[in-house]
Order: C-alpha cells, then sequence, then structure tokens
C-alpha cells in the first residue's frame, strides 16, 4: 500500500468515525437483543498470501464452530433473524472500519479471501494480494450479487466450495485484477461513492 492510499485511507475513516459509532452502537444492541451472544463474528483472512488478520463483522450467522467457508444455499437457514437485513444493506461490515485504521485492509481493495482459497488457488491470489485487501472494490461492486445467485443454488457445503472455485473464484479475480492496473485515489473515491449508493434503499442489493 502506497503512503497515499494509507493517508486517504486515515483520513476518510477518522471522518467517519464519528458518524458511524452511534450506528456501530445501534447495531450491536438489535443483534444483541434479537440474536444474543457474540454480537461480532471474528474470522481469518488473507492480506497477503501469506500473512493473515482477524476481520470484524457483526455476527449474522447462528454459531457453529464446524461451518467453514462462503455462504451458500445450504447454510441459508443458518442466517440469524438480524442477519438478513445486515446483510443486505451491508451493515454487518460496519465493524470493519477498526480493520481499515489497523492497516489491516483498505477503504478500496479485493475482498480478503479464506486462508482455505488462498491455498486452494495460490497462483491466483499471488496477483490478488498484490494489492492489500478492501472494505469493498469493483469485484464487489460489480460480480457480488451475481455470486450470491450463483451460491444460493447450492445444496450442501461439498457444492458451494466447487461452485466458489470453480465459477466465482477466477470471476473476481479478473476484476480485481482490472482494479489493481487503474488503481488510483480517484478509482477509490467513484468505487466508494457507488458501494454508498447501492445499499440505500432503491439501490443494487450486494452481498460480501
Amino acid at each position: 500500500m502506497t503512503p497515499g492510499k494509507r493517508a486517504f485511507d486515515l483520513l476518510v475513516a477518522l471522518l467517519l468515525l464519528p458518524l458511524l459509532l452511534p450506528v456501530i452502537a445501534a447495531v450491536a444492541a438489535a443483534v444483541l437483543i434479537l440474536d444474543g451472544r457474540p454480537v461480532f463474528y471474528l474470522s481469518e483472512r488473507m492480506r497477503s498470501p501469506s500473512r493473515g488478520f482477524t476481520l470484524v463483522k457483526f455476527r449474522t450467522m447462528t454459531v457453529d464452530p464446524a461451518r467453514g467457508g462462503v455462504t451458500g444455499g445450504d447454510k441459508a437457514d443458518q442466517i440469524t433473524r438480524s442477519g438478513r437485513w445486515l446483510r443486505a444493506v451491508r451493515l454487518d461490515e460496519l465493524p470493519q472500519i477498526w480493520n481499515v485504521l489497523r492497516g489491516d485492509i483498505s477503504l478500496v481493495g479485493p475482498r480478503p479471501p479464506l486462508r482455505r482459497y488462498v491455498e486452494a488457488a495460490p497462483a491466483l491470489y499471488a496477483e490478488v494480494l498484490a494489492c492489500r485487501p478492501g472494505l469493498t472494490g469493483l469485484a464487489t461492486l460489480r460480480f457480488h450479487g451475481h455470486e450470491a445467485r450463483i451460491l444460493a443454488r447450492c445444496r450442501s457445503a461439498p457444492e458451494t466450495e466447487r461452485v466458489y472455485l470453480r465459477r466465482c473464484v477466477p470471476r473476481k479475480a479478473r476484476l480485481d485484477l482490472i482494479y489493481r492496473r487503474n488503481r488510483s485515489i480517484c478509482l477509490d473515491i467513484m468505487i466508494l461513492v457507488q458501494t454508498f449508493c447501492a445499499v440505500l434503499p432503491g439501490g443494487r442489493p450486494k452481498s460480501s
């Protein structure tokens, strides 16, 4: 990450923090009341092919220590009462402002993958993770809604894994590499604005 991009991330994150903290507190209270503890979901993600970090999100699924991988149709009944709405408007992502402030992720970049997928496609992720992962990105805007529809048709964990690796990972990677070749502060601003517009009522629904 360049010093300019890091400075941009910190400036935007610090400006947003006073606005986000009351929303984060309200969502945390709602999750606690509706679905109980834990309020937050902690997941290891990769910021480089060899370096992981702990990503923080609001919990949107029932607690299952054995569960792993992306969410497909096989896990639809495990999404909590508040989880569907939080995912639809991406409020489950708000605690990741902490990851941005820590420097684990940028505001804009490829979504940070699970270790299992990096190990399954090491050459591909070596290219993708040459950019610092982000809270949102080109692939998030252009493909994640389609990805959610593809995975929703899967009826077992093995099928979800197979479909995700074969149909989703390569297509997201192509978009992430387009971002890598064209990255700039102006492009980051455009992606952030489009992300904000997409989650407003009437905007294009997304998932992550």
